[in-house]
């Protein structure tokens, strides 16, 4: 017997933007899915620009209300140097009310963005799903990485030197009151709430501040297949006689390695390699400076998910550099779903994406990016694995496990964590 279709209303404050994010992408994905097997589904973004800045990245053929509001505010935290222990407490309630507004007319709400405590002001009978993307459980600033690495700190007073680089006592205070009080309306939301991680990593890193508990289930991310399968078939593999063309394609920041990988890369790059990276940030400009005079490096700035997935076709190998834990690389799923060699650090959830790869030695893991230059550095060519199994890495597989999540009554972790592996 055919299940009822369902009601549902997606929500993220990472939509919509002229040049949108892996969540984003993520979200807009699935809503997708959802809308083409018989559900309804409408989305609760942000209200900074309307959805048609998005062009046709966000389309999805539901209605959008742009209401989300409040969490561009900065509380000059950084001018001051420490957390405002009211701030985020703040932006979830905003949040929480924005729902509230509209849960009366959906059987679920399902939220994918950077407000995990949003669930504490949200009545326990809600059937509220929200989808852990970042660190940001137990880490103010999402990210868990400081002064160009993998930050492991678990005592909230250590986090006001993200805010100060040499914090007094009175802003060591603030900010550990408002980190503990995060981290405790946080405890609150995952408790009351279903909670989906896209990787295990996320979900173990937790424990460390907030203890072990059965917080949710684990479900990975997928890939667009239908784009990557017409972007691999519209493109022959690249021949291995002329020069072998290496992608990074990525937001260009401190915690994506790319500074770092030109570093060791550059000075030891064979006159065979050309290096495409692609994607914007915040160290584009001083990179792009840097290695001007280097015409074996090519900066194209941001693409759209489509132009992405072509140049990536079209390339030989992709390499993903990234120091922080990524929680799960769309990036590097996609590129073992085009068939490519794709190398990584193994640290994060990177290693749980080994199980997408087509063959064993295609996901190249290195402990170092030292490591990882010198393997990339080994191939005179490279091999081609061709496109990967029909469904693999496509999103069918997450959405039936994200509707059996969606289906379990409100509030009921303890069964979902019994259930984990049905959901896999």
């Amino acid at each position: 017997m055919k299940a009822a279709s369902m009601r549902i209303l997606m929500v993220s404050e990472d939509i919509p933007y002229a040049n949108m994010g892996g969540l984003a992408k993520h979200v807009l994905g699935l809503a997708r899915a959802l809308r083409q097997a018989g559900h309804q589904v409408d989305l609760l973004g942000g209200s900074q620009h309307p959805l048609s800045v998005a062009g046709a990245e966000g389309e999805f053929g539901g209605q959008f209300f742009g209401e989300l509001d409040g969490h561009f505010a900065g509380w000059k935290e950084r001018q001051l140097g420490f957390a405002m222990p009211p701030k985020r407490s703040w932006i979830a309630q905003q949040f929480a009310a924005a729902i509230q507004r509209h849960a009366p007319n959906y059987d679920v709400i399902h939220y994918h963005g950077h407000v995990p405590n949003v669930g504490r002001y949200l009545p326990p009978y809600l059937n509220f799903v929200q989808t852990r993307h970042d660190q940001g459980s137990d880490c103010v600033m999402h990210t868990r990485f400081r002064d160009g690495a993998i930050c492991n700190a678990s005592a909230a007073v250590d986090c006001a030197s993200c805010f100060s680089a040499q914090p007094n006592v009175l802003q060591r205070a603030l900010t550990r009151t408002a980190v503990m009080r995060y981290r405790r309306e946080v405890g609150i939301s995952l408790q009351r709430h279903k909670t989906v991680f896209v990787s295990d990593m996320l979900r173990h890193n937790l424990s460390r501040t907030l203890g072990p508990g059965d917080w949710g289930v684990t479900i990975h991310n997928f890939a667009d297949r239908a784009n990557i399968d017409a972007a691999r078939a519209s493109i022959a593999p690249p021949p291995q006689s002329e020069c072998l063309r290496v992608v990074v394609a990525g937001k260009i920041s401190p915690a994506k390695g790319t500074a770092e990988f030109l570093q060791a890369l550059a000075p030891r790059m064979p006159p065979h390699m050309q290096l495409s990276i692609i994607g914007d940030g915040p160290s584009e400009a001083a990179l792009r400076a840097d290695y001007a005079g280097k015409p074996q490096i090519q900066f194209h700035g941001w693409h759209c998910a489509q132009q992405t997935l072509h140049m990536t076709a079209a390339a030989h190998a992709v390499v993903v550099p990234s120091l922080w834990e990524e929680p799960f690389g769309t990036t590097i799923l996609e590129g073992l779903l085009l068939g490519k060699p794709t190398f990584a650090l193994a640290r994060g959830g990177t290693p749980e994406i080994a199980r997408y790869a087509w063959q064993p030695e295609q996901l190249r893991l290195h402990a170092t990016l030292a490591e990882l230059v010198q393997d990339l550095l080994g191939h005179e060519r490279f091999h081609d694995f061709g496109l990967a199994p029909d469904g693999l890495g496509a999103v069918q597989p997450v959405m039936q496990q994200l509707l059996q999540v969606y289906r379990w009554p409100a509030g009921q972790l303890k069964v979902l964590r019994t259930q984990e592996a049905a959901c896999r």
